[in-house]
């Protein structure tokens, strides 16, 4: 009775928060245009009729329509009054009812989500498909941190650029699909293929670091020594992993939804991320409002499904207390290979530190690669190599400083889980473009917005896994008995919680180094970054995708700097070493081993027959009763 009221007590607390930090973030998007330090009514007046003369008459009249002179909590209350009938209010900019908008916008975008999640299972799939195939054969703890390197590259692909080419070269040249507008299921493959393939990368990358854990569990080699099939085993493996990802895959759901703008924006897609951008941009606080609120509500759904699927797949071991530790039976081998990926990226960087990258030649104008410009120039005639290097300075120290931030606020969050649980939620459901907008606002426009943008949304993803693995990890039998024996808490999080929990999401932070990578590159793709003529990466794309067509390589450039940071990232999560030259052989000493293995073989062979002696012995010796004479045979030297 006791228990049963602390967890309803415990539940209505939870939701309480839950209900606090949404109104928060409602409270924040609320005052957006009284942050930035802008007259709402201008913005309004200019996504309305932008050649229209901003009189003080026709601002007045506009605020009074609007009810600005109100103020931005008077706004806000009646907003929410509204909501219990299903009002939403008008927009600011067309007058139409928000709720309609925002339901056809939501259709949209879950169809589109829907897709993308086929898309990525299936990609995820193959990713971890080696894995699967290895690990009930006992070999799956041999794989290194540098396999799967395909995976990572189509990770760390930007998807404004995926869903370009795509879109160029499938939907225009060659005609299979179509590659503009929402009409029908034809229409959304592409753009389908563009969201579900890195997630699927990504998603597939933390579930093949999970799942040599589970192959390494006793029940698992149980199985396997009693030759049941790899099939079975390897669904069972995959049943024991998945809990631990579904959290993440939770928080891809809101960002499939909200946070496909580019991709909506390349394909002429009337989903709700386009919807939030284009009321953000123009400050239509209701359809801003309101699209927000339903992201909150599907991150808010989708997290409490994805906690009801890991404990129906867990089963009854979770509560009790009886769970293996999910852990690697050794940590990935450390390999060399991450030293060619990163003297790569070290040779363009110096190689284009070099050079000018604000050098116009207006009679160089999307030249192709050539020994003058080994990756091309641009619109300008600005040499892409130069710029490439020079920009990688701000774009790499941005994303990895970003990415440390991210993991250490998700670590010390996820250690807290009744805390950062409902925070998780509603941080994921505010759209990196969101974020920046806010955050530009709040501190105004400029090179360091999408880091600060970025930074506030990026440790979501690691707090969840922090949590997942924890809530496991004190499900485990040894840590029971741990406790029992009573060790204290400081204890059990020093020696054994964070052992546990810290190498799975360090290796999950620096597969997410492309994607804050990516994240920023949006931003600037949207022109909420740097400002030209900076060479930062996102500026790079932004620029020269209007291009990509026509000089496809002035978009390549920056897009494969990015790809090879992503392989970089993974092939070092295991470690990095030296390569060491093999020792050659000699015919002689092949020939002596031969000898000395014959020798071994002969001295085996006797060995086995002293043990079959012996096993006679003791044979007889339980037919009779008595029991056997120690025999000093056994120990003599077979020699």
């Amino acid at each position: 009775m006791n228990g049963a009221r602390t967890g309803a007590r415990s539940t209505g607390l939870t939701a309480l928060w839950r209900t606090a930090l949404a109104g928060a973030l409602l409270c924040a998007i609320g005052l957006l245009p009284w942050l930035s330090r802008t007259d709402p009514a201008r913005t309004v007046l200019e996504a309305r009729e932008a050649e229209r003369d901003p009189s003080p008459e026709l601002l007045a009249s506009l605020r009074s329509e609007l009810g600005l002179d109100a103020g931005p909590l008077r706004l806000l209350g009646r907003w929410l009054a509204g909501l219990p009938h299903g009002d939403a209010g008008r927009s600011w900019i067309s007058g139409t009812a928000v709720t309609p908008s925002v339901a056809e916008a939501l259709g949209v975008s879950l169809l589109l989500m829907g897709g993308a999640l086929v898309v990525a299972a299936v990609t995820a799939g193959a990713v971890c498909g080696r894995t699967l195939w290895r690990g009930p054969r006992r070999r799956a703890a041999r794989r290194g941190a540098g396999a799967g390197s395909g995976g990572a590259l189509l990770a760390a692909l930007p998807e404004f650029l995926l869903a370009s080419v795509l879109a160029a070269v499938v939907g225009v040249r060659l005609g299979w699909l179509p590659a503009v507008g929402w009409y029908g299921p034809r229409w959304m493959v592409l753009p389908s293929l563009a969201l579900g393939l890195p997630a699927g990368a990504l998603l597939g990358r933390i579930l093949d670091d999970v799942l040599p854990g589970a192959f390494a569990e006793p029940w698992a080699r149980a199985a396997a020594a009693r030759g049941l099939p790899a099939r079975r085993i390897a669904r069972q493996a995959l049943r024991r992993a998945v809990p631990g990802v579904l959290p993440n895959t939770g928080l891809f759901v809101v960002g499939l939804t909200g946070g496909a703008v580019a991709v909506e924006q390349v394909f002429d897609i009337p989903g709700l991320g386009r919807l939030t951008l284009q009321a953000a941009v123009a400050q239509d606080l209701p359809v801003l409002q309101a699209g927000t609120l339903v992201l909150v509500l599907l991150a808010a759904a989708a997290g409490g499904l994805a906690r009801l699927a890991a404990r129906l797949l867990l089963g009854p071991a979770l509560s009790d207390g009886a769970l293996p530790s999910l852990t690697r039976p050794s940590q990935p081998s450390a390999r060399s290979l991450p030293l060619l990926h990163g003297a790569i990226l070290l040779a363009v960087v110096a190689l284009g530190a070099l050079r000018d990258p604000l050098a116009v030649d207006t009679a160089a104008r999307l030249t192709p690669p050539s020994w003058a410009h080994p990756f091309g120039t641009d619109a300008l005639g600005r040499d892409l190599l130069a710029r490439v290097g020079h920009g990688a300075l701000s774009t790499l120290a941005l994303a990895v400083a970003v990415s440390a931030a991210a993991l250490v606020t998700g670590v010390l969050l996820g250690l807290v889980p009744r805390l950062s649980g409902g925070l998780v939620e509603t941080v994921n459901a505010v759209p990196p473009v969101l974020a920046g907008l806010l955050v530009a606002g709040a501190a105004g426009r400029g090179p360091y917005t999408p880091a600060l943008a970025v930074a506030a949304v990026a440790w979501a993803p690691l707090a969840a896994h922090t949590s997942a693995l924890l809530r496991q990890e004190r499900a485990a039998t040894h840590l029971a008995a741990t406790r029992a024996l009573g060790a204290s808490r400081r204890h059990l999080l020093r020696r054994h919680l964070l052992p546990a929990v810290l190498p799975p999401v360090v290796r999950h932070a620096l597969l997410r180094l492309p994607s804050v990578a990516l994240a920023l590159a949006s931003l600037g793709f949207l022109g909420l970054g740097a400002q030209p003529p900076s060479p930062e990466w996102g500026r790079l794309l932004a620029e020269n995708h209007p291009y990509a067509e026509r000089a496809p390589w002035a978009v390549l450039a920056p897009a494969a700097a990015l790809a090879l940071l992503g392989v970089l990232a993974v092939t070092a999560s295991g470690g990095i070493r030296w390569p060491r030259p093999r020792p050659r052989r000699r015919v002689d000493t092949a020939r002596g081993a031969s000898d000395t293995d014959r020798g071994a073989s002969d001295t085996d062979r006797g060995a086995s027959d002293t043990a079959r002696d012996a096993s006679d012995t003791a044979r007889g010796a339980l037919d009779t009763g008595v029991p056997p004479p120690r025999s000093r045979r056994a120990h003599r030297p077979a020699g």
